[in-house]
């Protein structure tokens, strides 16, 4: 019979790495289109994604821009 230890460790963490840039760049997108500034979102849209901004977030407020991005 094998005698099988545990490797006792300290839990992982998941780190969630933000970008200000991006998330001020989600937040002005935002308030585009909560104030019907179209023609400025391309702008935000283009910045928020050079700094990693995800389709999904993107679709996320063009679906209800009332939502706070993450």
């Amino acid at each position: 019979m094998q005698k099988i230890e545990a490797a006792a460790g300290s839990p992982t963490l998941l780190r969630v790495k933000k970008d200000a840039v991006k998330l001020t760049a989600l937040l002005y997108f935002r308030e585009s289109l909560l104030r019907e500034r179209y023609e400025e979102s391309a702008h935000f849209i283009s910045v928020a994604m050079e700094f990693g901004a995800q389709d999904r977030e993107i679709e996320e407020l063009l679906e209800d821009p009332r939502r706070v991005p993450r």
